[in-house]
C-alpha cells in the first residue's frame, strides 16, 4: 500500500523520522504510532531490505534490526555492517549508528568480538527471556503488596462501586479524586489547591501534556544534560528541540539554564530536582528558591518530575518556591505499581486549561474504573503504606550496591532505585553492556540519557527495584567481575 508524500510527511515528520520508501508497518509506542518499516533501498551484509530511518530515536532502528533478527532474515553468527557503513547506508550519524548496535548488544541479539566486529547471537538456543536480570527497568512492586491493594480495591470492584467507575470522567477527575490527590501531594509548608490537579493514564502522559502546553513544535526545551529518555522520545515525536542545560552536584544549574535562553530563547524547562534519573542528585532548598526567581525573572515555565520523590521527601518541591512557574508531575508508576498507574498534573492557575486542552487532544485522560481504583488505594492509606516500605527496601539495596560495588565510582543516594556507574578505564559503555548481556545481566548505557551532541561518559545506571534481593546481589557480584578483568579478556567490545 503506497502514500504520496505529503501525507508521509504529514504523519513522520513530527516523530523526528526521515523517510524515504514506501510504507509497509507500524508500531504503537506509548500511545503514539511510529512508523518502522520501509521497503526498498539497500541490502548487503547486516542490513535487510526494510529500511527504517531515524532523528533521534535511535531505539525505532534497532527494533527494526532486531525483528530481522528473530524473523530468520539475519541469520546467528551473522556479520552486521561496520558501524560507519551501516550509519551511510542508514542516512544517520556515526553517533546513532553507534547507539542503535549498543542497543541492540543491550537486548543480547549481538555481540562484539575484539578485531572482527559485531554478529547476530543465537538466541534460539536460549530458555527465553525468564532468567533475564533486569537491572534497567525501575518499576518496584514489593512481596505482599498485591493483597494490600486487594483489600483497598474491594469497595471499588463491587457492583455498586463499578456502576459509578464506568463512566467517562473530565481530565480534572471527580470531587473525591481531587481532594485524595491534593491531599496525597501536599505536604507540611506547601498545599496543592484541588482545583489545580489534571489526570492522566500516567506520569509519561502527564510529561507528554505538559510539553505539548507550554512548547510548540520547532521550539526549544531546556533539559537537564542527561535526561529522563522517555522525554527524548516525546520531544522527538512532537518536534521539540532539546537543549542540554549544565548541572552540577545539586542538579541543573541556574546560571547555565539562564545561559542557555540567552543564546536561544526557551519555552520551558524540564527537570528532575529530587533524585535525578540518573545521577541521584537532589536539589537543596537554596538553589531550589533561587531557581524560582531565575524562571520569574526570565518568563520561563519548568515542568518538575516528582517520580522519584517518593523516596527522599524532605526537600520542598519546585512547585512551593514557583508556583505559578512551575508545572508538577508525578504519578503512582513506582509509589505503587505500573499496572496500577495515575498521572498527576499541578498547574498554575493561568495554565490549567491550557494544560487540559493539551490532555483532552492527546487522548490521555484516565478511564474512570482506573481513577477510581487509585483514588481508593490513596484514600484508604495503602499508598502510603507502601511508600514506606519502598522506602525502606531502597535503602537496603543500596547497602548491597555500596558492599559489592566497593572501590567503583559509583555515584547513587542511599535512598534511591538506581545507580550511576562510571565505568574502570579501559570499558567502553558498549563493550560492558555487551559483555553484561551475554550474561543475561540488562543495564540502562549512558548514550540513553544524553542530550545534543556533548561526549557521552563512559557509564551504565543500574536499577535496583526489579530483582529479589539474592539474585541483585549475585548479578551486582557478576557485573563487578567483569568490570575487574579488561574487555579483550571477557571477549566482548566495540
Amino acid at each position: 500500500m503506497s502514500h504520496r508524500c505529503g501525507w508521509w510527511r504529514q504523519r513522520c515528520c513530527g516523530a523526528g523520522i526521515r523517510h524515504r520508501g514506501v510504507l509497509r508497518g507500524w508500531v504503537t509506542v506509548d500511545c503514539t504510532e511510529v512508523v518502522v518499516g520501509l521497503i526498498g533501498g539497500c541490502s548487503g551484509a547486516g542490513v535487510s531490505g526494510d529500511e527504517v530511518t531515524v532523528g533521534d530515536d535511535f531505539r525505532l532502528v534497532a527494533d527494526a534490526v532486531a525483528a530481522d533478527i528473530r524473523s530468520g532474515r539475519m541469520r546467528p553468527g551473522q556479520r552486521l555492517l561496520p558501524q560507519r557503513e551501516f550509519a551511510r547506508r542508514r542516512g544517520m550519524a556515526v553517533s546513532t549508528a553507534a547507539r542503535v548496535y549498543q542497543e541492540l548488544a543491550r537486548r543480547g541479539l549481538v555481540a562484539g568480538a575484539v578485531g572482527r566486529g559485531t554478529f547476530v547471537v543465537d538466541f534460539s538456543a536460549r530458555s527465553g527471556d525468564a532468567d533475564l536480570v533486569d537491572l534497567e527497568a525501575n518499576f518496584p512492586v514489593l512481596p505482599g503488596q498485591s493483597s494490600m491493594v486487594a483489600r483497598a480495591l474491594g469497595r471499588v470492584l463491587a457492583p455498586a462501586g463499578l456502576e459509578a467507575a464506568m463512566h467517562p470522567v473530565p481530565v480534572t477527575g471527580t470531587r473525591e479524586s481531587r481532594r485524595v490527590g491534593a491531599s496525597f501531594l501536599s505536604r507540611p509548608g506547601w498545599a496543592v489547591e484541588p482545583e489545580r490537579l489534571l489526570f492522566t493514564g500516567s506520569g509519561r502522559q502527564a510529561i507528554a501534556a505538559a510539553m505539548v502546553a507550554l512548547v510548540a513544535p520547532g521550539q526549544r526545551l531546556g533539559v537537564e544534560e542527561l535526561t529522563y529518555p522517555v522525554v527524548k522520545t516525546i520531544a522527538a515525536r512532537h518536534g521539540v528541540t532539546l537543549v542540554p542545560i549544565g548541572m552540577d552536584g545539586e542538579g541543573l544549574s541556574g546560571s547555565a539554564l539562564e545561559e542557555a535562553h540567552r543564546r536561544g530563547p526557551l519555552a520551558a524547562v524540564y527537570l528532575q530536582p529530587t533524585l535525578h534519573n540518573p545521577l541521584g542528585v537532589t536539589m537543596s532548598a537554596g538553589r531550589r528558591a533561587e531557581l524560582g526567581r531565575r524562571l520569574a525573572r526570565l518568563g520561563l515555565v519548568a515542568i518538575e518530575d516528582r517520580i522519584n520523590a517518593f523516596l527522599y521527601d524532605e526537600e520542598l518541591p519546585l512547585a512551593a518556591h514557583a508556583p505559578e512557574q512551575t508545572i508538577l508531575v508525578d504519578s503512582l508508576s513506582k509509589r505503587v505499581g505500573a499496572g496500577l498507574n495515575l498521572g498527576l498534573l499541578v498547574c498554575p492557575v493561568g495554565l490549567t486549561g491550557r494544560v487540559a486542552a493539551a490532555v483532552r487532544s492527546g487522548t490521555w485522560g484516565v478511564p474512570g474504573v482506573a481513577l477510581a481504583c487509585a483514588t481508593a488505594v490513596v484514600a484508604d492509606g495503602t499508598a502510603q503504606r507502601i511508600v514506606r516500605l519502598k522506602q525502606q527496601d531502597a535503602r537496603l539495596r543500596q547497602a548491597i550496591v555500596a558492599e559489592v560495588l566497593a572501590g567503583f565510582d559509583v555515584r547513587a543516594d542511599p535512598r534511591s532505585y538506581h545507580v550511576w556507574w562510571r565505568l574502570p578505564g579501559g570499558w567502553s559503555t558498549g563493550a560492558f553492556v555487551s559483555a553484561a548481556a551475554r550474561q543475561r545481566v540488562v543495564v540502562s548505557p549512558a548514550a540513553d540519557y544524553a542530550v545534543g551532541g556533548a561526549p557521552v561518559p563512559d557509564a551504565v545506571r543500574l536499577s535496583t527495584s526489579s530483582p529479589d534481593v539474592e539474585t541483585l546481589r549475585g548479578s551486582l557480584a557478576l557485573l563487578a567481575a567483569i568490570a575487574r578483568r579488561a574487555p579483550e579478556e571477557v571477549g566482548t567490545a566495540y
